[in-house]
């Protein structure tokens, strides 16, 4: 794909990475200058792409913003679009599913991590926002702005048990709710330092709220027919 850009002069591209390729960093919030260091074949094959869009903007003057995205969730909140698999691993949308009756319960994966609650915690960014963030970074290139990396998240995060109190919450469904083992590689904490897109591109999140979020993505998940 990138040899076709380059051999249709399109000369700029935005990136979707994520916060996958840093792995478990030693510092929390995570900059964008802390050392990639994937464990997962997702993080490696998006770190992968990460060090081929330098050597393409090197050789051939393409010009590209990478976005680390951190947990995305929510949906539109007119309810038009939302998350549509069928075999859903993040953790608001399986909690919801629970809460529709579609899955028996949801899983806690851990609960001796060294957090307040003994649960992982995430920085979750509403899709709204991180779309508003792929368009200033379209806008920042056509500008003639360079190549640079940004995380996508709000700089703070909540914890797995912080989260399904919040869904159970906004449904009115308490779920059942498995305490089970820890998945290996899972990071205790991973939260976005997301100054320097701030600083950097103007970006100002509009959607920082939990229950928000949570919110949009029920109004969605209960029109959505799986």
């Amino acid at each position: 794909m990138l040899k076709n850009l380059i051999e249709l002069d399109i000369k700029n591209f935005i990136f979707s990475s994520t916060a996958a390729v840093y792995g478990i960093p030693d510092k929390v919030p995570v900059k964008e200058t802390a050392p990639l260091n994937p464990i997962n074949p997702y993080g490696r094959s998006k770190a992968m792409v990460e060090q081929i869009l330098q050597d393409i903007s090197y050789a051939h003057g393409l010009r590209y913003v990478s976005l680390r995205y951190f947990n995305v969730a929510g949906a539109d909140p007119e309810g038009k679009i939302g998350q549509a698999y069928r075999e859903s691993t993040h953790l608001i949308t399986r909690a919801l599913k629970a809460a529709k009756g579609e899955i028996p319960y949801i899983e806690i994966y851990g609960t001796d991590y060294p957090t307040p609650d003994g649960t992982c915690i995430r920085d979750y960014i509403h899709v709204s926002d991180l779309i508003d963030a792929h368009l200033i970074a379209l806008n920042y290139l056509l500008d003639n702005g360079q190549d640079d990396v940004f995380n996508c998240g709000y700089g703070h995060g909540y914890s797995v048990r912080e989260v399904i109190y919040a869904v159970k919450k906004v449904t009115g469904v308490d779920f059942k709710v498995i305490e089970t083992y820890i998945r290996p590689g899972d990071p205790h904490k991973l939260v976005a330092d997301s100054s320097k897109i701030k600083e950097k591109l103007n970006w100002k999140p509009q959607y920082d709220d939990l229950e928000f979020i949570i919110k949009t993505a029920w109004q969605w998940e209960k029109t959505y027919k799986s």
